[in-house]
């Protein structure tokens, strides 16, 4: 075998030194992801207004589409009539039993005249007797009457309430019928396009939010001891290249169960079979991006 010469041993072996000093010794591997949702579809009906574009930000509470909303809008000022046909069936209390009461307070009368009569010797026990049970009769037809109209407006008012539930729960299938981004972030796919018919619960779009980004690792149970829930960490990501960038990251899960250690992850130890995963925040700027991979570095040793 040819023994190479020294001087390009020399290069050698200065460009093996400068790209280990490049690369970052990364105490555990794995790749980021992010907090996806898949919107789906709470009403069913045509699309009548669906403005998604995959790659485009939506903010929190940000409509994107309607599904039609005639026929359920229809229904809604059906029962809003139905209400107000009770509303005026409700009986006025005082009005119909003012009669009753004008009847009494003639009894009362005439049973006071009936009794001065008495005492003047002009009028008998019997008249003042039939005054008092004609006074009585008028007084427990006043009860009835207060009793039944009372039942009455109970039962419209049961009747109206229940009718109000009905046009609340139609509203509430009404705002359903409005698509509604559920949080601020980037669109990664979409479903449906507009003119289309959806159905409860048909997926429309997934969204991610991007501008918060997750590395999952995977450390050795020796390694457990240098991590804690808050830690500070340096997270670095990977582009295939020598070229590494860093940010600031914080440890926010930690598995309590071990798992085999995933194909596509290294860990500091690669004989290890069993790892443990971990979550760690990162603020992205931008350029990571989902399934990219990445490293980890301890600031501190606990």
């Amino acid at each position: 075998m040819k023994l190479m010469n020294l001087p390009g041993l020399c290069s050698l072996i200065f460009f093996l030194t400068a790209c280990s000093d490049n690369t970052p010794k990364y105490d555990a591997t794995g790749t980021f992801e992010t907090t996806e949702i898949l919107v789906s579809a709470e009403a069913s009906g045509r699309l009548l207004h669906f403005n998604v574009e995959e790659g485009t930000l939506l903010k929190a509470g940000q409509e994107v589409g309607v599904v039609d909303t005639v026929q359920l809008y229809l229904k809604k000022l059906q029962l809003q009539a139905g209400v107000k046909s009770v509303e005026e069936q409700r009986p006025d209390i005082v009005k119909q039993v003012a009669a009753t009461r004008e009847q009494i307070s003639a009894a009362e009368r005439e049973r006071n005249r009936v009794a001065n009569l008495l005492k003047a010797g002009a009028a008998n026990q019997k008249q003042l007797d039939d005054a008092e049970d004609r006074l009585e009769v008028l007084r427990k037809q006043l009860a009835a009457q207060n009793s039944t109209l009372s039942n009455s407006h109970q039962s419209l008012t049961w009747q109206s309430s229940s009718v109000s539930i009905q046009v609340a729960q139609v509203e509430d299938l009404l705002k359903k019928c409005h698509i509604i981004s559920p949080i601020t972030g980037t669109i990664l796919a979409k479903y449906a396009e507009a003119g289309e018919l959806t159905a409860v619960g048909t997926p429309l779009f997934k969204i991610a939010d991007t501008e918060q980004m997750y590395l999952r690792a995977y450390i050795t149970s020796e390694q457990l001891s240098q991590v804690k829930l808050g830690q500070q960490v340096t997270v670095y990501s990977d582009y295939g290249t020598d070229e590494h960038k860093q940010y600031p990251g914080v440890v926010t899960w930690i598995s309590d169960t071990s798992e085999f250690t995933p194909k596509t992850i290294l860990t500091k130890n690669e004989r290890a079979n069993l790892v443990y995963a971990v979550k760690i925040v990162v603020k992205n700027d931008g350029l990571l991006k989902i399934g990219m991979y990445g490293g980890v570095k301890w600031n501190t040793q606990l």
